[in-house]
Parts: C-alpha cells; structure tokens; sequence
C-alpha cells in the first residue's frame, strides 16, 4: 500500500500529538497517590508508546 507524503506526514503529526498525550498520562498516573493502583493503565499506556514510537519510526523511514 502506498501512502503520499502528505498523508505520511499527517500520520506522524497525529501520532506525535497521540504520543504526547499517553506520556502525560503515565506521567500523571505515576504521580499519583497510589501509583501500584493504576499499574494496569500505566502498563498499557506504555505498551501504546512504544507501538507508537515504531509507527513513527517506519513513517520516518518511508518520508527519507
């Protein structure tokens, strides 16, 4: 499947914005009074920014 650039580089900006997001909520759930109640959320937010990151990745690739 081939993407324009336009369309790979409005991917990265909505998934940069996706990314910013999730690290603010890991930052505020682990920030909380009783972070260990939240592990689960934190875990998955986690898990999606480094699916993210590799998104972001593959779409820099193509852009060069």
């Amino acid at each position: 499947m081939e993407f324009t650039q336009a369309e790979l580089t409005e991917a990265k900006r909505q998934i940069d914005s996706t990314l910013h997001k999730l690290r603010e909520t890991v930052k505020t759930l682990s920030e909380k009074e009783n972070p260990a109640r939240y592990k689960s959320q934190i875990t998955l937010a986690q898990r999606r920014i480094q699916a993210f990151e590799l998104a972001v990745s593959l779409i820099e690739e193509k852009l060069n």
